[in-house]
């Protein structure tokens, strides 16, 4: 009984933990006034990175890298360049890291700011 009940509830934080990391920043508009469609990415600056993890990465990975659902990052840059963590965000990880909860120019950034942490 105390088996099936840690499993359950191991299950349910591993869920709840993967839910939380996600989020949008899609900044994509319609203009009202020449009726085309303006995308406008987000840029972002390697000191945009730490805030960007925060509201991403950080519930799985805790505030300050150190891990909880998933990994500690605190040491990721000497085991992983640049490249490689770009790759590990478009595609995901087998284990629990999903695949594309960060695109474009802030994955570039978090790519940047982690393959430092060395």
């Amino acid at each position: 009984m105390k088996k099936k009940l840690l499993t359950l509830l191991m299950g349910t934080t591993l869920v709840m933990g993967l839910a939380a990391c996600g989020g949008g920043s899609d900044t994509s508009k319609k203009s009202t006034d020449t009726g085309t469609k303006t995308t406008t990415n987000n840029t972002a600056s390697a000191g945009d990175a730490s805030k960007i993890f925060s509201q991403h990465c950080a519930s799985c990975h805790g505030d300050n890298l150190q891990g909880q659902v998933g990994p500690n990052l605190q040491k990721v840059g000497s085991k992983y360049s640049k490249d490689q963590i770009l790759g590990i965000l478009k595609n995901g990880k087998q284990g629990g890291m999903p695949a594309g909860l960060i695109s474009g120019s802030d994955a570039d950034a978090i790519a940047t700011w982690l393959a430092a942490k060395k």
